[in-house]
C-alpha cells in the first residue's frame, strides 16, 4: 500500500514538473503581416507624347464657288501635365494640359477657280481637358473633351513655295473644341504608359484677302491626332496596411 501511494505522488510529481518547464518555454513571435492597398491613379503627373497629326484643311474663295481641301500630316512630340483623383468605386476623373510642336514645313494647295495657290504651316497645338474615366486595377480606360489651340499661318501665291502676295498672309493661334479617348496601364505604382486619339473641330476662319475685292479666304480645320505617352504619377494613394494578430 505504501509501495502504491509513493508511485502515485512520484507521477504526479514529475507530470507536474514537465507542464512547468513548457510553460517557461518562450513561444516564438508571429510576424505580422502586410496588406499590400489596391493600386490607386489618385494623384498629380507629368509625362511626354509623341505620335502624329493629320489636319484637313478647306479654304475657300468668297466670289469662288468650288472649295480647295488639302491634307497636312506631321509627326508630333510634347508634354503633358495632369492630376487624377480615383473614388472608391473606381471611377476616376481629372483634368489635363498638354503642348506639342509639329514638326511640319509649309504645304501648298492649288486653289480652285483661282489662279493662285494657298499655302499653310502648323507649328503646335495644345488643349485643357477634362478627363473621366474608369479603372480596371492598373489599366485605365477613358474619355476627355476640352478646349483646343493651334498655330498655323499661310498666304496665297502664283506657284507652290512661291512668295507671298502682299495682303493675302493670315497666321495666329485658332481655338476649337476637342473630344478623345485613350487608354493607360501602370507598369509601377508612378510610371505609366498610354495611347491616346484626340479630335480636334476649329471652325472657320475668314481672312480678308486685302487687295482682291470682294475676296475672303475662308479657312476651315478639323485634326486628328494619335499619340503615345509616358507619364510619371507622384502618387497620394494610402500606405501599406499592418495587420496585428
Amino acid at each position: 500500500m505504501r509501495s502504491l501511494l509513493a508511485s502515485t505522488l512520484l507521477a504526479l510529481a514529475c507530470g507536474a514538473s514537465a507542464q512547468a518547464a513548457d510553460l517557461g518555454v518562450p513561444r516564438s513571435p508571429v510576424a505580422a503581416a502586410v496588406v499590400a492597398p489596391s493600386f490607386s491613379w489618385t494623384g498629380f503627373y507629368v509625362g511626354i507624347d509623341a505620335g502624329f497629326w493629320h489636319g484637313r484643311n478647306g479654304y475657300r474663295f468668297t466670289n469662288v464657288a468650288s472649295t480647295t481641301f488639302g491634307n497636312d500630316s506631321e509627326a508630333k512630340i510634347g508634354g503633358h501635365v495632369g492630376y487624377r483623383h480615383q473614388f472608391a468605386n473606381n471611377f476616376v476623373i481629372g483634368a489635363e494640359a498638354d503642348l506639342s510642336w509639329l514638326m511640319g514645313r509649309r504645304r501648298d494647295y492649288p486653289g480652285a477657280g483661282a489662279p493662285f495657290f494657298l499655302s499653310s504651316r502648323f507649328r503646335y497645338d495644345s488643349s485643357v481637358r477634362a478627363i473621366g474615366g474608369y479603372a480596371f486595377d492598373r489599366a485605365l480606360a477613358y474619355v476627355t473633351a476640352g478646349v483646343t489651340f493651334a498655330n498655323d499661318s499661310g498666304c496665297g501665291s502664283v506657284a507652290a513655295g512661291g512668295a507671298c502676295f502682299p495682303n493675302t498672309t493670315y497666321g495666329g493661334t485658332r481655338t476649337g473644341l476637342t473630344v478623345g479617348a485613350g487608354l493607360a496601364y501602370a507598369v509601377t505604382p508612378n510610371i505609366s504608359v498610354r495611347t491616346e486619339y484626340l479630335y480636334g473641330a476649329y471652325g472657320v476662319r475668314v481672312q480678308p484677302a486685302i487687295g482682291f475685292a470682294g475676296t475672303d479666304i475662308r479657312h476651315r480645320l478639323d485634326t486628328h491626332t494619335v499619340r503615345l505617352g509616358v507619364s510619371y504619377t507622384f502618387n497620394t494613394a494610402p500606405s501599406a496596411v499592418v495587420a496585428r494578430y
